[in-house]
């Protein structure tokens, strides 16, 4: 009994703690910290997300090689949150901080106080509007999603009613993404796309903003989804169409997304490549902590998957 009373006590204390240390990481709570090197934070829009997660996973790697104490604080895609983290992450002190902005214009006012303090700051994925970062590390969003709209309308045949499912708004890869896709495909004179509306890069959300979508535009035979999350709700919605008559794109290359390509229910996707994103972000962070100079700009290349060549992304990150 009193034994059992110690471990009672024990996790409430636990909890406090890792209620304390929400606002920034939470290494203590197994979100992960490399210690005994420079601190490092890296804020993450929201882990509730495989891609996001493998990002993680590769900047902890390279934490882990490099020395770094890497602290990770997910801002669950909450603005506010994440510029909490980020004036923690500076009174903690934090030697560089890695971002991937929930919103790209809010990033700007969050992330301008470690800047005038001249602690180097690093946006991963998404881009910070309105400040100069020491460097930003992405795919070439609009690149994929012009790929993505070539193959679509291979896949729909060169006719037919798209709609979109778009992304977080304000965020960066959100407009990249939309840009590339809308520019490409107005390039195919049989296709049109017919509506547009935020999922934020999120299944569940996806569901019921793709079933709602298909009942007022009946006749859609593609959707264009921004994230493989966003893919995965519209199959849902679309239940035995996916695939079949309704071809679904999307964007990102996650494990489920890949497998979805494999079992033909969407018709390709964008592969990212989100643990090497993660581990040049934390590079860059250890170089600008020594004093080296980085690369401003450093575009990783992404590849189209499709169910040709789906096998060869199945053992990859």
């Amino acid at each position: 009994m009193f034994s059992s009373k110690i471990s009672q006590f024990a996790k409430i204390a636990t909890a406090a703690v890792c209620a304390g240390a929400l606002a920034f990481g939470a290494a203590a709570c197994g979100a992960g910290s490399s210690a005994g090197g420079d601190k490092v934070a890296l804020l993450v829009s929201t882990l509730n997300n495989p891609f996001f997660v493998d990002l993680r996973d590769g900047a902890q790697e390279q934490a882990k090689k490099l020395n770094i104490d890497l602290v990770v604080s997910d801002a669950q895609n909450d603005s506010a949150t994440q510029q909490n983290q980020a004036q923690n992450a500076q009174a903690q002190g934090a030697k560089a901080v890695i971002i991937n902005p929930v919103d790209s214009d809010a990033a700007g006012p969050a992330v301008a106080p470690l800047i005038s303090a001249n602690v180097p700051v690093i946006s991963v994925d998404r881009s910070v509007t309105g400040e100069q970062v020491s460097a930003h590390i992405a795919s070439d969003n609009v690149a994929g999603g012009a790929q993505a709209a070539t193959e679509l309308a291979k896949a729909m045949g060169e006719k037919g009613d798209v709609i979109i499912l778009e992304g977080t708004p304000g965020a960066a890869s959100t407009r990249d993404r939309g840009k590339g896709f809308k520019d490409e495909i107005q390039k195919h004179s049989g296709i049109k796309v017919v509506a547009e509306q935020t999922a934020n890069f999120d299944r569940a959300n996806a569901l019921d903003v793709t079933t709602n979508l298909m009942q007022s535009n009946p006749n859609v035979t593609g959707i264009y989804a921004e994230n493989d999350e966003m893919a995965l709700g519209a199959i849902q919605a679309l239940g035995s169409k996916a695939g079949k008559e309704v071809k679904i794109f999307g964007f990102d290359g996650t494990s489920d997304g890949i497998k979805a390509v494999t079992d033909e229910t969407i018709a390709g996707t964008i592969a990212q490549q989100p643990k090497e994103l993660g581990r040049r972000a934390v590079q860059a962070a250890a170089d600008l902590i020594a004093g080296k100079s980085v690369e401003k700009e450093q575009s990783i290349p992404v590849k189209t998957v499709t169910k040709d060549n789906a096998k060869d992304f199945e053992t990859s990150e």
